[in-house]
């Protein structure tokens, strides 16, 4: 397997977890805000939900897309046990953390706002993408390993050949126009705890890991055609606007979300595949920033939602509190008290004083094991001797 480091597979993220903050806050200010347990602002503002239309056909699609290709560099140097181990650690611990301790904190805040009876409510909440990645690792990982021990067979130059034409991920995009056709959402964008959801990012993991297994052929091919794909994406965007209202149908949102990701890819290849030290910090606090970033929006909501200010500030001051205070929890919570780390799928870095007392603890350990077992061996020479 390749171990080239891919910078901008780590920025797409990055600015993946960063728009469903936005669009998340933008929630707030829909008139159905509560129906799906948001906080809702007594004034709305319609013009905000016009470009999220455009966003939330693709930004989960694309978050499940990069997941599935973490896997795939993940498996570089990692055997199956070793795999489950790690992404026990990264995903499920903080997952069952955040249901008991993190998502009760967003729905008290709710509570709060609205007067209602005070309760702890553990629930999945906006971890529900973690349980789905969990179980695609689960699913896959045998088909996985099998793709990894036949890295040069007769599979990967299918893949190579399709990816290598700009049609050939079109031809793609159409599993998930028969996913839809299949299951029939209500809304291509339900994605939480849906079987919609579940399936739509199963087909992004799979396809996410198998893009990156073909080799350098998507790259070249999403690079070379991005605007094509974008142009498509911008069509098809602007019949579901003129046409259909935003709830186009089902097959023709599938195709359109694959082209604006296909497009973001080419693009993010072209410009973001750039080491920095700003990616290197951004891309450990994006994750604690997504398991935290729901009841630190929710608090900032219940604070400046009363404020007699225009509505739009009031956006703009929700955002900033969002942005600012995640920051502030990883910065000076998250990242320096060592117990929290693997709560939050950091990795928890021992220092050198911790280093050195792991070390002669476990050196003391052996010697002492040593000493029992020569005294051991030494009473059965002796009870020997006696009788």
């Amino acid at each position: 397997m390749t171990s080239e480091r891919r910078h901008d597979i780590d920025w797409l993220r990055i600015i993946a977890i960063g728009l469903l903050l936005i669009y998340h806050i933008a929630i707030i200010f829909q008139p159905w805000a509560m129906f799906i347990g948001f906080i809702r602002s007594e004034e709305s503002v319609a013009t905000l939900w016009t470009p999220m239309t455009m966003l939330n056909v693709w930004r989960i699609p694309l978050l499940f897309y990069v997941s599935g290709m973490g896997l795939y560099f993940a498996m570089r140097k990692r055997n199956w046990k070793q795999l489950l181990l790690e992404r026990t650690k990264r995903i499920l611990l903080p997952f069952t953390f955040g249901i008991l301790a993190i998502t009760p904190l967003h729905l008290f805040i709710f509570q709060k706002y609205y007067n209602l009876p005070l309760g702890y409510f553990p629930h999945q909440g906006h971890l529900w993408f973690l349980g789905n990645i969990c179980m695609y690792v689960l699913i896959l990982l045998p088909l996985y390993y099998y793709l990894k021990t036949h890295e040069n067979g007769k599979i990967k130059r299918a893949l190579s050949a399709l990816m290598s034409h700009p049609g050939g991920l079109l031809l793609i995009s159409l599993f998930f126009a028969l996913e839809v056709v299949l299951v029939k959402p209500q809304q291509f964008a339900l994605y939480a705890e849906t079987w919609h959801g579940f399936f739509n990012g199963f087909l992004a993991f799979f396809f996410g890991f198998l893009f990156v297994y073909s080799g350098k052929t998507f790259w070249q091919t999403v690079l070379k055609w991005r605007w094509l794909y974008v142009g498509l994406a911008i069509i098809l965007y602007g019949i579901r606007l003129r046409l259909f209202g935003i709830e186009a149908p089902g097959y023709l949102i599938a195709i359109e979300s694959n082209c604006w990701i296909f497009g973001v890819f080419g693009f993010g290849y072209t410009y973001l595949n750039k080491p920095s030290n700003t990616l290197n910090y951004l891309s450990q606090a994006a994750y604690p920033v997504y398991i935290i970033h729901m009841f630190v929006l929710y608090a900032g909501a219940m604070f400046i939602l009363p404020l007699e200010i225009p509505i739009l500030l009031k956006f703009i001051c929700i955002v900033a509190f969002t942005g600012v205070a995640c920051y502030l929890i990883y910065e000076f919570i998250i990242r320096r008290i060592g117990f929290l780390k693997p709560l939050f799928g950091l990795k928890w870095k021992f220092n050198k004083v911790e280093k050195q007392k792991f070390q002669y603890n476990k050196a003391a350990k052996r010697d002492f094991l040593s000493i029992k077992n020569g005294l051991d061996s030494a009473m059965k020479d002796v009870f020997k001797t006696d009788k």
